[in-house]
């Protein structure tokens, strides 16, 4: 490792030979200088990694001297030391960003504590990360083999991307081909579970909370105890891309993480209209035809009737007489709109609000070759995320909610995962185009890498004739015709998709922030 350099500025720098020679001693590099005028050639003349500066100094001061440290070198760790207490001298440093503050008498080991803490501290957390996650795995890895209930499923799930939002913050922990290797093993045993178990948790009280429950187990209950809510649905987002941005919202609220599986098809015509209606996609088109849309060909009409859902659950569960208001937001010019107008909203009972910028953001990152290299993963695109979401009118429109003394439930309908293998799959010229699912007449598809479903009753799906039939992909996979294979795998491979059978799209954030 490259020797760590330091300069120690102090203008009695001959009396602290020892503590030069101590720092030496462990490894560092250290250059003595005894005024700021000195300092400032020394940081001109080479690249220190850390400064130490004493405050009280003839001539140039601590703080004039460390002004101009910061407009030569910004982000370099500064150490102020000195012998004044006075309160506001340590403000005034802090204030100019030092990164720490010694009060003199100092002993070697101190100064090597402060200095090792910031010169070290981020390879230590490094090694330990490593450390830690090997027990991690290995306990995962013991569960993952010992067949999971679906709360252990979901507690792999909240691991893993915790895990993810860990390993964010390191670039060389050596461990990353490990953590994918294990996500790709949990995906193939979570393929093989969900298959299993989907059929008699749609059919069955005893299952985990589905799209159908999430106003009946996460909004009604507010609503009983005369709450005023907000239920805000960002579509198509994933678990660790909530993690990335949760602290965020830590100073306006008190957090309360739960989650829920999306039901299949994971796609918004299916698991979004479910959520507003409370009712599977077969209940819906027999109880709403008129509202159920899965054969049209644009994709956002299919959940144009939302409002008319969400209102009719209302109505039905005991609700219809609260005020209530739906907005869906596309672009940036309504986020704005919504931002201004959102403090009106104090006196409506119920508001919900949908937020598709990452679904956008998830289907135009296929078609353009700037937003591939700006999120070329998971990782990336976790950061975009949080990029998006700190400049965002929603981070604006949840400051100004958590002033209303109202409940926000933050969720959405379906996560997604980036496709990696191309799946062959067989279907005529009316089949839909979605990559991670399909409906249509007599499709066919590998078994291994799919949930074909024969009847789409068994699965609370629409069967408008008998020989229509569902395909799901599992784990990353995605569906590619046999003519033009090559050139279709190779424009898909590495996009972000939904529709199919993942822990990322199926187990998803229900967030409930109450107001500080």
């Amino acid at each position: 490792m490259k020797e760590k350099k330091i300069l120690w500025v102090d203008d009695e720098i001959d009396m602290l030979r020892s503590h030069l020679i101590f720092l030496k001693d462990k490894g560092y590099s250290v250059t003595g200088v005894s005024s700021g005028d000195e300092a400032i050639k020394a940081l001109n003349r080479e690249i220190f990694d850390l400064v130490l500066l004493d405050e009280t100094m003839p001539g140039k001061s601590g703080l004039e001297t460390l002004q101009e440290i910061k407009e030569i070198v910004a982000g370099i760790p500064v150490i102020m030391i000195t012998k004044n207490e006075e309160e506001g001298l340590m403000e005034q440093a802090i204030g100019m960003k030092i990164d720490d503050y010694l009060l003199k008498p100092i002993n070697p080991l101190q100064i090597f504590s402060a200095v090792k803490r910031l010169l070290e501290a981020h390879k230590i957390q490094e090694g330990a990360v490593s450390k830690d996650y090997l027990h991690v795995f290995s306990r995962i890895d013991e569960k993952v083999s010992s067949r999971p209930d679906w709360k252990e499923w979901t507690q792999i799930h909240f691991d893993l991307s915790q895990w993810d939002i860990e390993f964010d913050k390191f670039n060389a922990t050596g461990m990353d081909q490990i953590h994918m290797d294990l996500r790709k093993k949990c995906n193939f045993e979570f393929g093989s579970y969900f298959e299993e178990n989907y059929r008699d948790w749609i059919h069955s009280d005893d299952k985990p909370y589905m799209s159908p429950d999430v106003f009946r187990q996460f909004v009604f209950p507010h609503l009983r105890e005369k709450k005023k809510v907000y239920f805000i649905v960002i579509d198509c987002m994933r678990l660790d891309q909530w993690l990335t941005i949760e602290d965020l919202l830590t100073p306006y609220f008190t957090i309360q993480r739960d989650s829920y599986f999306a039901i299949v098809p994971t796609a918004t015509p299916y698991a979004r209209n479910s959520i507003f209606s409370g009712l599977y996609p077969l209940d819906i088109q027999k109880k709403y035809p008129d509202y159920w849309l899965e054969r049209s060909r644009d994709e956002f009409s299919k959940n144009r009737y939302e409002q008319e859902l969400m209102q009719e659950q209302l109505r039905l569960s005991g609700f219809g007489n609260l005020s209530n208001k739906y907005i869906k937001i596309y672009e940036t010019e309504e986020a704005n709109e919504i931002k201004k107008q959102v403090n009106s909203y104090r006196n409506i009972d119920f508001v919900a609000m949908v937020f598709n910028f990452l679904d956008i953001l998830a289907h135009g990152r296929s078609q353009s070759e700037i937003l591939q290299e700006i999120a070329p993963d998971e990782r990336a695109f976790r950061s975009l995320m949080r990029s998006w979401f700190t400049h965002s009118a929603l981070y604006e429109i949840l400051k100004q909610i958590s002033k209303h003394e109202a409940v926000a439930v933050i969720t959405t309908d379906h996560g997604s995962v980036l496709g990696q293998k191309a799946s062959l799959v067989h279907g005529n010229r009316e089949t839909s185009s979605n990559l991670r699912y399909k409906f249509g007449e007599n499709i066919n598809g590998d078994p291994k890498q799919t949930l074909m479903i024969r009847n789409p009753l068994d699965y609370r799906l629409p069967a408008e004739s008998p020989s229509k039939n569902y395909i799901i992909a599992k784990e990353n996979y995605y569906f590619v015709y046999p003519t033009r294979f090559h050139e279709y795998e190779r424009q898909y491979q590495g996009t972000f998709q939904h529709g199919g059978i993942s822990l990322e799209e199926n187990i998803v954030p229900c967030i409930t922030l109450l107001p500080r």
